[in-house]
């Protein structure tokens, strides 16, 4: 049945700065790589809440409320979410939202993904999608957001624009986020969103509110010498005629820095903004750092986007205004030498001293090289062919685990009084899997030493954790993780191809490029899997890789075959971008993704990639010396 009332472009969320000492609603959030804000669920906020009134400068373990954030840890005094298996770090924040809106009702709107799981959506869209919600609104246009989808909620679907492509959604109940009362710290009082309400007296926000009443007289002034706006956009399919559109302003941690002239009631300052964006999955990777939506207006910041995610029509400094220096910011996704805060903190004050300033973005990442026509597409020089293929795993006729054991280990007659570090029991006493784990001709009080590293364990521990390992007939010292016979993985099956083509790497002008291309399609999930009989998703395939075609480069690619042959570039898991499972991620291995530039991090110049991914090959058992053995 189709609800009552007029749809809505985007419904202010309610946000910007609350008062003091009164109740608001705590959401953590963690900056996916894409720099968009994904929040944790209520449970883990919860949890985290109760660590932080504890010890505001300890950390949080996350598996303690989460099995399957088991790897994560929150450093609060740093504020960053560090993943102990792989080393990788996130920045982490601290949002407040009204106890009205959807996180403190335990509202949570979700999509479906393409695998049939139900993925949540951002923070701030939840707001959105719940106020129009309760507002009877038929549909809901995002593109404010910068996203071209519709919501229908009388169907209770989202509608892609471009490509008319539907998707379920839903609206479910969970646990309510934590409420905190009380006055916010400085550096958490700036919760991202359009301003409503009475700013707090502080000295911080009075500086806030004079730089933008000074940033309005500098807009107002631009404006006047501006062409006239062109006309709204028509509603959207199935939106009544005369659909109010309602946009938030634009903010930089919280601070409008450059917030339009007070306007009527039926037409709202209108904030800078991307234009909508189409991302390969809605909803998909984290929360946005803000609001935006429309085009950019001239004098107006545009930060809240990611580089990638603005419109390609509208150049950065198209925006600026005649006469207003640009300070340039190197990469406000946290990873160059000027922290978003800085530049933010910059801006206020120069525009404080009456100076006008417009923030520029970082430049966008080059991903892919210059067209390359097939007759300059060559074979890599000492690398025959140019292309391997695996298929699914042929289950070898396998020998008992005590047999593959017995393969590498010695027996040790008088072992030493020292802990196993499997089971953490006295090597001189019985294994701790006594009674859990019977195998025939294996007592519990044996013990071995493994023949290259030297180090000992029961034979009963080792049996056990070979058992519940990919049991390939290898075996790796849980030690020193020296590898006896060779690891294969459970990659799923694809393609690799690899060629010469005639471009340079940043850092090596004078070579030409060795290009990487993986293309594993979706399936279903084999028994070395997670979920055996599932589905599983390919998301971003193919994939594109780069090295540079040097004796080095050429060294690495031979033994990126001979793991790629062994299954171990890619597992199937839990992606650390956009926290969907049975997915194909990256095993450990790390690849250089980005052609022309290193704003990501994967990316040239980088004078040690090639010594550090011959390091992680080695660390799987693949390297030349052992291929010869």
């Amino acid at each position: 049945m189709s609800r009552p009332g007029q749809g809505v472009m985007m419904p202010v969320n309610g946000l910007g700065f609350p008062p003091q000492n009164v109740a608001r609603v705590v959401v953590w959030e963690w900056l996916n790589e894409h720099s968009r804000w994904r929040p944790y669920t209520a449970t883990v906020c919860h949890h985290i809440e109760n660590v932080l009134k504890e010890d505001a400068r300890g950390s949080v373990v996350l598996g303690q409320v989460d099995t399957q954030l088991v790897p994560y840890i929150i450093d609060l005094q740093s504020m960053h979410q560090f993943r102990q298996d792989t080393g990788t770090m996130r920045p982490v924040r601290r949002n407040f939202y009204d106890p009205s809106s959807a996180p403190g009702k335990g509202i949570v709107w979700e999509w479906e993904n393409d695998g049939g799981a139900w993925t949540a959506y951002d923070m701030d869209i939840c707001i959105t999608i719940q106020n129009a919600y309760e507002k009877q609104h038929p549909w809901l246009d995002l593109s404010s957001l910068g996203f071209c989808y519709l919501i229908y909620f009388n169907s209770m679907s989202q509608m892609n624009r471009q490509t008319r492509r539907r998707r379920r959604l839903r609206r479910r109940l969970d646990l309510a986020y934590p409420l905190t009362v009380g006055s916010i710290p400085k550096s958490q009082s700036w919760p991202v969103g359009a301003s409503s309400g009475q700013p707090c007296s502080c000295q911080q926000c009075l500086l806030v509110n004079s730089t933008r009443a000074a940033s309005n007289a500098i807009l107002a002034s631009q404006r006047r010498k501006a062409p006239p706006a062109a006309p709204p956009p028509p509603p959207p399919p199935g939106g009544p005629p005369g659909a109010l559109a309602v946009r938030p302003s634009a903010t930089f941690a919280g601070a409008a820095l450059w917030a339009a002239p007070a306007a009527g009631p039926a037409e709202p300052a209108q904030p800078p903004g991307a234009s909508p964006r189409s991302p390969s999955a809605p909803g998909g990777g984290g929360g946005g750092g803000g609001g935006g939506g429309g085009a950019p207006t001239p004098g107006q910041n545009n930060l809240n986007r990611p580089g990638p995610q603005r419109a390609t029509g509208v150049s950065a400094r198209a925006s600026i205004p005649p006469g207003v220096p640009a300070l340039p910011v190197k990469n406000l996704n946290g990873t160059g030498p000027v922290h978003p805060a800085l530049a933010g903190m910059t801006g206020i004050l120069l525009c404080a001293a009456g100076l006008p300033v417009c923030l520029t973005r970082a430049p966008k990442p080059i991903l892919h090289p210059p067209p390359v026509s097939k007759s300059d597409v060559k074979p890599v020089p000492g690398v025959p062919g140019v292309c391997r293929k695996t298929k699914k795993k042929h289950l070898k006729k396998s020998k008992n685990p005590e047999d593959v054991v017995r393969r590498y280990m010695q027996k040790v007659k008088n072992p030493p009084d020292e802990d196993c570090t499997i089971c953490m029991e006295r090597l001189v006493t019985a294994s701790g899997y006594e009674g859990v784990l019977r195998h025939k001709g294996v007592r519990p009080e044996l013990v071995g030493r493994l023949g290259r590293c030297g180090h000992m364990y029961h034979l009963l521990c080792l049996v056990a954790m070979y058992s519940n390992g990919n049991k390939d007939g290898s075996l790796q010292c849980p030690t020193c993780k020296a590898i006896y016979g060779e690891k294969t993985g459970t990659q799923p099956p694809g393609k690799m191809q690899f060629h010469l083509i005639p471009h340079s790497l940043p850092g090596f002008a004078d070579t030409q490029t060795i290009r990487i291309v993986y293309d594993i399609p979706t399936g279903i999930q084999g028994p070395e899997h997670p979920n055996p009989g599932k589905k599983f998703t390919a998301r971003g395939f193919p994939r594109h890789c780069y090295l540079p075609n040097n004796e080095k480069g050429r060294k690495v690619l031979r033994l990126l075959i001979t793991a790629w042959e062994r299954r171990l570039i890619f597992t199937i898991g839990t992606s650390n971008t956009t926290g969907e499972s049975d997915t194909v991620v990256w095993n450990e291995i790390h690849h250089k993704t980005e052609f022309g530039s290193n704003l990501t991090g994967h990316g040239y110049p980088d004078a040690s990639y090639l010594d550090n991914v011959l390091a992680e090959l080695t660390a799987q058992g693949v390297s030349e010396a052992a291929a010869k053995a």
